[in-house]
């Protein structure tokens, strides 16, 4: 089986590709500091074209500059703020071309990418969308908050608010884009939209519930337990 031992991303290359914690043929990669929305993602096209043809599934976890993406099912009506006076606010505005509406990603939240090939588990997408709310819901229950999902809706809700949004691109069973989970992230940057297009829907993080910042990779190291445990079993 081929295996992936470098991922490009801008003129860089990321060679901090292993998996210390669960015993499971999976990739993890972490992106170091803030990174940029359109790098990654076009590291996980490269990635993806390998786990296609063979390479293993990859885990990639990374912080984000700050950037809204509009999803496939989204639209600029649900632009709270212009998008001059985002830019000038240090926003990027981006559409994509994963599921979902509306969206921000910034500095402070946990952005994680399986790009796994389904045809290794199960050919059952909505299954996959729930193992990965099922991921974040294990990560929360660390952290004594009770992550609960809601039905009609995609992402993992509290009391307190939505604290994770899910957004996939599927093709030839190969996933690519993923989850987004509230750790230290500044709430007030949700203002600025109507967040995957709910309105009233109100936005929760790590932070805001327990009363005091989390150690952002210790919630990394969280979330590769939990992926290991719900798609692998380790």
């Amino acid at each position: 089986m081929p295996v992936l031992t470098k991922v490009g991303i801008g003129n860089e290359e990321i060679s901090n590709i292993s998996n210390k914690r669960i015993k499971a043929p999976l990739n993890i990669v972490r992106i170091p500091g803030l990174s940029d929305y359109e790098e990654v993602w076009e590291t996980q096209r490269e990635i993806s074209a390998k786990v296609l043809e063979g390479a293993e599934n990859t885990l990639i976890l990374t912080e984000h500059k700050k950037v809204i993406t509009i999803g496939r099912s989204g639209g600029d009506d649900n632009l709270l703020t212009p998008p001059e006076k985002l830019k000038n606010l240090g926003f990027q505005i981006l559409h994509s071309n994963r599921g979902g509406d509306i969206t921000y990603h910034g500095p402070g939240q946990l952005i994680i990418y399986p790009i796994f090939n389904l045809r290794r588990h199960y050919l059952d997408v909505h299954r996959f969308l729930r193992d990965i709310e099922e991921v974040a819901i294990k990560v929360l229950q660390k952290y004594q908050i009770d992550g609960k999902r809601v039905e009609g809706r995609t992402g993992v809700w509290t009391e307190s608010g939505k604290i994770a949004s899910i957004g996939f691109h599927v093709k030839k069973w190969v996933t690519t884009h993923g989850m987004s989970l509230n750790v230290n992230v500044d709430l007030e940057d949700f203002n600025h939209i109507i967040a995957c297009g709910l309105e009233g829907a109100s936005a929760a993080s790590i932070e805001k519930i327990v009363g005091e910042k989390v150690d952002f990779d210790e919630v990394v190291d969280k979330v590769i337990d939990a992926v290991g445990e719900v798609f692998y079993n380790s």
